[in-house]
């Protein structure tokens, strides 16, 4: 068992200590709007927040996120910058297919907590690692600024 704190609140997942964390969510603990993608850390469709710090769940095993703050999709709507965030997102009309929006949305959060106010550079940078096959790249950025701009 590895005791974990979810979106604020504590919970015990049987599971090995290796598996990594987006299935220990997805399979133990019913949480799927954290989404596979690539099981590389190449599409970021499977991003966390751990300890704040936007985080691949499909390669931190387990045992990696005991004793940390782990923040998923699910607990955005009660995260100041999470509701700015994704009322920018619907604002915009970010979402085609939306497979990959859960995971641009929590880097998108993680970005702002560490750079309130980003510049395109910081956008680009942070939002790097995240693929959108439908490719509304331009949509997502306006929506983070715009999330900027609510949070300001």
């Amino acid at each position: 068992m590895t005791t974990l704190t979810i979106n604020g609140k504590t919970v015990e997942v049987d599971a090995d200590p290796s598996t990594p964390l987006l299935w220990a969510l997805r399979d133990n603990l019913a949480m799927t709007g954290t989404k596979f993608g690539c099981g590389m850390a190449a599409c970021g469709a499977c991003t966390v927040h751990i300890n704040g710090q936007a985080t691949r769940s499909c390669v931190t095993p387990v045992s990696a996120a005991a004793g940390s703050k782990v923040g998923t999709i699910e607990g955005m709507p009660d995260d100041k910058i999470g509701r700015a965030v994704l009322a920018a997102w619907i604002q915009h009309d970010v979402a085609q297919c939306g497979y990959c929006q859960n995971g641009q949305v929590m880097s998108a959060v993680g970005l702002l907590r560490s750079k309130p106010r980003p510049t395109d550079a910081d956008i680009d940078q942070a939002m790097a690692g995240n693929v959108c096959r439908c490719g509304t790249y331009q949509r997502i950025r306006a929506a983070i600024k715009d999330a900027a701009r609510a949070i300001a």
